[in-house]
């Protein structure tokens, strides 16, 4: 079994990234004559915002097999002003949250199918952390794809926003949609590094996608509950939709993805499809 990255590779890389990013201009740090050749705060620098030692942030930024407390990740992150998406995403690579032993969902428990369903006319879709969409109703079908005539492996959201032929092209800011999906499957990653379906999904966009990895390099996280998305439809035209995503409390692996019309305009294409 293979990962598409290793969690101590990756702890390593990251706490790099972010301690390069910072301006030492601001951080009350005392001045040093000597010139800075690289970006960023230096590693002893951020030891001593940190409270440890020099070598222990350079074992942390080499991956030689550290696992630092939650304390040690605690103070980390605040050295390093990691927003909370980011200090999560630190939590999960050190290994300091609680992990669920259940399986992730691959089929949609009844209750939340039928509230998905009932939820018509919003659009409205079930995802469980890897995007694979466990359930939707008929005005999720209309608007993006009807998905119950795909193959159940592709039936992922970001598999049909990177290939699928129609999708490609359906988002107006697609570089944006990409870049935020990807900044949530990371999370989903360091949350779950033992998911193997997960591995191969990204181990497969990695590969065969120049886009997401690119993308996937950069790093970025970020879980949206919600936001704005703007659509091209091939029959309705431009369709803008704010969508809410919300996590039941028996099925926290899950999501809820909502859609509502943004403006009258969308509204009454929304409408029209619909009613097709």
């Amino acid at each position: 079994m293979t990962r598409a990255v290793d969690p101590t590779e990756e702890l390593a890389a990251f706490l790099r990234t972010r301690r390069e990013r910072l301006d030492p201009n601001d951080f009350p740090l005392p001045s040093r004559r000597r010139a800075r050749r690289t970006p960023g705060l230096r590693r002893e620098e951020v030891a001593e915002l940190a409270g440890v030692s020099t070598d222990y942030i350079v074992r942390l930024e080499q991956g030689r097999g550290l696992r630092p407390s939650a304390n040690v990740v605690e103070a980390l992150a605040r050295a390093l002003r990691l927003p909370p998406d980011e200090r999560d995403y630190l939590f999960n690579l050190a290994r300091q949250r609680p992990r669920t032993t259940d399986k992730p969902a691959t089929t949609a428990a009844p209750p939340l199918a039928h509230l998905v369903a009932g939820l018509s006319p919003l659009p409205a879709m079930l995802l469980n952390h890897r995007y694979d969409i466990l359930a939707w109703n008929t005005e999720m079908a209309a608007l993006l794809v009807d998905f119950g005539t795909l193959p159940p492996p592709q039936r992922n959201a970001i598999w049909l926003c990177l290939m699928h032929p129609r999708i490609r092209d359906f988002y107006v800011d697609r570089e944006r949609v990409v870049r935020e999906g990807i900044a949530h499957l990371r999370a989903a990653w360091a949350a779950h590094p033992d998911d193997q379906a997960l591995t191969g999904l990204i181990t497969e966009f990695t590969t065969h996608d120049e886009e997401f990895a690119r993308l996937w390099a950069e790093r970025d996280i970020k879980v949206n509950g919600r936001g704005h998305k703007a659509m091209r439809h091939p029959d309705a035209g431009v369709i803008s939709v704010d969508f809410e995503v919300l996590v039941p409390l028996q099925d926290p692996d899950q999501r809820l993805v909502i859609y509502r019309a943004a403006d009258d305009e969308s509204e009454s294409a929304l409408d029209q499809l619909c009613a097709r």
